[in-house]
């Protein structure tokens, strides 16, 4: 089975699924770990270059992998391209929604709110990063393969021009949108950034990660790890070899 089967492979079912909006595509599936909390907790933003036709299934794996490592996980669902109110500002909108629900909602899935880590892979990677530009109260934050240089992803034409659709146009029709949603552009002072990316990857290259850690490096606390021999699926994938690492740098940062 290769890797990118983890698109269509079925998850294990969540504990539960809770809205944290009114709309169909606002709510979180919640994973609590065996034992007695608080526990350190994931919140999870799944890729899929913002639109509707990829869901938060896929990520059900690694967040199943993750509960059984003893981190309580909410992979967050959230409007897309495609969807009635998706696209930039509203997917980014459910986005601070499902992570202030998980801190509003701390004391009932016994969280330790103190030991919260926000990780997006892929385009989800970009909402990670923008959520800590935007929420102060996020102190750490993981980006794997991340798409953290819209312009970049633009000039580029990742995926037939995904950014465009997100964002409502190019940089020169919306510059403002790119401004407020580019993690190149924004400031993360008060937070720890790790990006893991793999040297191999064909979708999103490494070069975004190298050069967002280049330019960040003197002003904020950014951490590269790249994965040699590692694609774009791998570290989303608990089977690989490349997830062990993804696994160990999430236990690091909720440490």
């Amino acid at each position: 089975m290769s890797t990118v089967d983890i698109l269509s492979r079925p998850q294990l079912p969540p504990d539960r699924r809770e809205a944290y909006g009114s709309d169909s595509n606002q709510f979180v599936e919640l994973r609590l770990p065996r034992g007695k909390g608080p526990y350190p907790v994931l919140l999870n933003l799944h890729g899929g270059y913002w639109r509707a036709k990829y869901d938060l299934a896929h990520a059900g794996h690694l967040c199943e992998a993750l509960r059984a490592a003893g981190i309580a996980t909410f992979n967050a669902e959230y409007r897309r391209v495609g969807d009635q109110g998706g696209g930039w500002p509203g997917t980014f909108a459910d986005v601070r929604s499902a992570y202030r629900y998980v801190r509003q909602e701390a004391a009932r899935f016994q969280l330790d709110r103190k030991r919260l880590v926000v990780m997006g892979h892929s385009a989800g990677g970009q909402l990670a990063l923008c959520l800590a530009a935007h929420e102060t109260s996020l102190r750490r934050v993981m980006a794997l393969a991340g798409v953290v240089d819209l312009r970049k992803a633009f000039a580029l034409h990742l995926s037939h021009d995904a950014v465009v659709e997100f964002l409502g146009g190019t940089p020169e029709a919306v510059p403002e949108h790119y401004r407020e949603a580019d993690p190149m552009e924004l400031k993360i002072p008060q937070a720890r950034q790790w990006l893991i990316h793999g040297t191999d990857d064909d979708t999103v290259p490494v070069e975004f990660s190298r050069n967002y850690v280049e330019q960040k490096k003197s002003s904020e606390s950014v951490q590269l790890i790249e994965i040699t021999r590692c694609g774009h699926f791998e570290l989303i994938d608990p089977g690989s070899a490349a997830f062990k690492q993804v696994t160990a740098a999430v236990l690091s940062a909720l440490g």
